[in-house]
């Protein structure tokens, strides 16, 4: 049974219209009119438990007002959630103690206390034990690796030290289903690296199910084997991120390095497929994946090749394809 169910989830905005000037304004005052801004259109989706699922999309795609709605942030226009066979805007405590929301631009933490001071009020929110309190901050603590940055005041702690204090107090009531929205914004490559080794065990370790939005490919392609792509509030791809590879890549990055004894033209390597660069004895160009096997046998057959190398291109070009398109 799915722990995250969504049907038709909408999720309409009205805006008020207001013309400039002075006579704008008296209008406005008194009688306002609106138009109607849809910001989520009828999404559906369904999440097991235990799934790490990436949540895609450019801004203003709808991600975060969709996660506010699975959150019981704000009520839905239409259309049903159930997380956990909970209704997330009735913000029963059943439902809270199982969910958490991580937003990287956000905090919770006091900013001039110890992080342990803010984690002894949030368990006293959640009603944990002092004995349990003491288990989990350890245990949590040691996989962040911030033992001592603990005790330190939170305006004393990097910006990556503080994200990690901030995701131990969001995981302190051991949720099973994780909210993260841009969790690792603005850290830098190893804080970003530990932020996701973190996730991954945290995800083995107590099987919690994690929806996750990210701008950095790297989130995804380390923690995610299925997506969820929304673009101008539709879902447009739910599937296998490598599906969607395939889907939208169906080329691969051939670069080869020929013998300099060679004379080697642009329309002889432009027979070979679409070429992107070619400088002194090195080229690179685009094969449609089809056609890959047939030719790199034509190349080797053909050049005196000194060393070839296949890629797939980068995600974040194939990501930015789906948007253009704005479907699949």
């Amino acid at each position: 049974m799915p722990i995250i169910d969504v049907q038709n989830l909408g999720k309409v905005y009205p805006v008020a219209l207001k013309e400039p000037g002075f006579k704008g304004t008296l209008q406005h005052f008194f009688h306002r009119t609106y138009r109607n801004i849809e910001a989520v259109k009828q999404v559906s989706f369904s999440i097991e438990p235990g799934e790490i699922v990436g949540f895609l999309g450019p801004n203003g795609a709808g991600k975060t007002t969709t996660l506010k709605m699975l959150t019981g942030l704000i009520h839905p226009s239409t259309g049903s959630v159930r997380i956990s066979n909970h209704e997330p805007f009735a913000r029963r405590r059943q439902f809270l103690e199982q969910i958490t929301l991580v937003m990287g631009q956000k905090q919770q933490l006091i900013w001039d206390l110890p992080a342990l001071d803010s984690l002894r009020i949030n368990a006293a929110v959640y009603g944990i034990s002092l004995g349990d309190f003491r288990q989990r901050v350890g245990e949590l603590a040691e996989m962040l690796s911030i033992q001592e940055q603990l005790k330190q005041p939170v305006r004393k702690l990097s910006l990556g030290e503080r994200m990690k204090a901030e995701m131990l107090a969001a995981l302190l009531h051991r949720p099973q289903v994780l909210f993260l929205d841009e969790p690792t914004l603005g850290l830098d490559v190893n804080a970003q690296t530990s932020v996701r080794e973190f996730l991954q065990e945290y995800n083995q370790r107590y099987g919690a199910t994690i929806l996750l939005t990210s701008h950095y490919m790297a989130d995804i392609t380390a923690l995610c084997d299925r997506v969820l792509v929304i673009h101008q509030g539709r879902l447009i791809y739910d599937g296998l991120l490598d599906g969607l590879l395939e889907q939208f890549a169906p080329y691969r990055e051939v670069s080869i390095e020929f013998d300099s004894t060679q004379t080697i033209t642009k329309e002889q390597l432009h027979h070979y497929g679409n070429l992107q660069n070619i400088e002194g004895c090195k080229a690179t160009f685009l094969v449609p994946a089809d056609d890959l096997t047939h030719t790199v046998s034509s190349l080797l057959n053909s050049l005196k090749i000194q060393d070839l190398s296949i890629a797939e291109p980068p995600i974040e070009d194939v990501i930015a394809k789906v948007f253009e398109s704005g479907k699949t």
